[in-house]
């Protein structure tokens, strides 16, 4: 509940259950508006779905075949925004697009492109070329038989940070944030919901009331409707999702330069061969439908030897089973459409508005993708402005995420005027931290004089300083968080002295609330 002046409760205006990429950004868009807004998330931030990702900002150019030219231009137009609020964490990739005669033709490729090309904004127009094979360092990792590609641009970006990042803004606007913080139940009495919560870790249970409540549960929307939810709709609404498995290989980088492969496969599916962190490559994603617990999902041996196979196809050197480091895996929430195959499944978003015979209103949020999370968010306080008040306009097309005040074009400048400012801590650690925070690394470093200020050194680049950081700001609690979400020094683990951070995160965030940074 939310707690006024006069001491006296009033209901949160919106209640969003879910902490994904939707949940968090739909919290941002109505604080920002000045709605008080409780976020709940059974787990981590981004501990789902939303981590999951092939880490791509990008219109999908696979989706023109099957001719969803709206989704393609909403995602394209999306990609330039993201690009110009999260700067830090987004960036241009290249992307090389082999022909093999086998499959796709090349006028197709060339009129898919000039249309990708055309349909978005205006920071990546003209962005496609037809390299020479015969030179290009990045041709010449492929077999002899691929003599001919297309070159295109699109965005990459950290995922969970961007996630976290959302979140954090949501926050700083007013917005209660409430990891590991399950919802059991949720009532209507005269209009207004009334909500149980019980934290995971303790056990401590929490009561709310909201006006309005979000469905942004993502793999689990079935279950919060079933088993969640109890109310009396005029209008129901069932879950209408379709689950699909996406699994990602890491493997060792095995290249010197910074571009992306797309290859295609025999089933008509393209496979991504994306740089990552520096050292290694993610490989994927594949497309499997999938019945199980979505906190569960695990790459299966099938789709390993999907993903290496095609990937052999195509490059003069195969992956030896040494340079695999591990695997991701995600549950893909896709609006259930009827399409026979997983991967002719929509990636668009579908909201669905219910009112309760009481008049308590209940949105349901259905598919989406990465790309398009500020849109849909957009599209969502329209949906429920439509039953309730007027509201303020959408304002963050224009607001930077928290950290990325800067233009796209400034990053190498700033960067190179970090260094010297603060030459106590290693180059490398000062990149990977803009990448991360962007300015906040003044907000990190504040009061900092020398080394000692970094505290603690826990291995791979990982000191006190930013773990307290993360703590404090970022809901951290345990390792895979600061390794594998707040960061991604999970692959360099073998650096790091595990068992020393789990001792500190145990000291440190004992007693430390998951509601720091707002109290509503």
């Amino acid at each position: 509940m939310n707690i006024d002046g006069d001491g006296q409760t009033q209901p949160f205006d919106i209640a969003v259950i879910g902490g994904g990429i939707n949940g968090c950004a739909i919290a941002r868009d109505a604080a920002g508006r000045g709605l008080s807004v409780l976020l709940l998330e059974q787990g981590d931030l981004a501990s789902a779905t939303s981590s999951a990702s092939s880490k791509l900002i990008h219109g999908g150019i696979r989706y023109l075949e099957h001719y969803d030219l709206k989704l393609v231009r909403e995602s394209l137009k999306e990609r330039d925004v993201i690009l110009n609020i999260a700067p830090h964490i987004c960036r241009p990739m290249r992307f090389i697009f082999p022909h093999n005669p086998k499959m796709r033709p090349m006028w197709l490729i060339r009129l898919g492109l000039f249309l990708y090309d055309h349909l978005g904004g205006h920071e990546f127009r003209h962005s496609r070329r037809i390299p020479d094979f015969r030179d290009d360092p990045a041709g010449r990792l492929l077999k002899p038989e691929f003599t001919r590609a297309f070159e295109y641009a699109d965005c990459w970006t950290d995922d969970s940070r961007l996630v976290i990042l959302t979140a954090r803004d949501a926050a700083d606007r007013g917005a209660r944030i409430l990891a590991r913080t399950r919802c059991t139940h949720a009532a209507s009495t005269d209009g207004v919901w009334s909500l149980d919560a019980e934290e995971v870790s303790t056990g401590q249970k929490h009561s709310f009331m909201a006006r309005q409540l979000v469905n942004a549960t993502g793999p689990w929307a079935s279950a919060f409707l079933s088993r969640t939810l109890e109310a009396d709709f005029v209008n129901p609404v069932r879950a209408s999702t379709r689950n699909v498995k996406g699994s990602h290989l890491i493997v060792r980088k095995w290249f010197d330069h910074d571009h992306a492969y797309v290859l295609q496969n025999p089933d008509e599916r393209i496979v991504f061969v994306l740089p990552f962190e520096d050292d290694y490559v993610l490989i994927g994603t594949t497309d499997v439908d999938y019945e199980g617990d979505p906190g569960r999902v695990q790459m299966s041996n099938e789709e390993r030897r999907y993903l290496l196979d095609c990937v052999n196809d195509y490059f003069n050197r195969e992956i030896p089973e040494s340079d695999i480091i591990g695997s991701v895996a995600g549950v893909r929430p896709l609006y259930k459409d009827g399409s026979s195959k997983p991967q002719e499944t929509s990636r668009g978003s579908v909201l669905r508005y219910s009112t309760t015979r009481d008049g308590a209103g209940l949105l349901n949020v259905f598919g989406g993708k990465l790309t398009t999370h500020r849109k849909l968010a957009e599209s969502a306080l329209h949906e429920i402005e439509r039953h309730t008040d007027r509201m303020p306009p959408p304002w963050t097309s224009g607001s930077p995420l928290p950290g990325g005040d800067f233009k796209p074009s400034q990053r190498s400048r700033l960067i190179a005027e970090y260094v010297p400012r603060f030459p106590f801590v290693p180059e490398d650690v000062l990149q990977r931290w803009f990448r991360s925070y962007g300015l906040e690394i003044e907000q990190i470093l504040d009061g900092a004089g020398d080394d000692t200020a970094l505290g603690h050194h826990f291995g791979a680049g990982l000191f006190e300083i930013e773990v307290r950081w993360m703590v404090d700001n970022e809901w951290a609690r345990t390792s895979d968080d600061v390794l594998w979400r707040r960061s991604k020094l999970g692959l360099r683990a073998d650096e790091i002295d595990l068992p020393a951070l789990e001792e500190w995160l145990e000291k440190y965030a004992t007693g430390h609330q998951d509601e720091q940074l707002a109290t509503g």
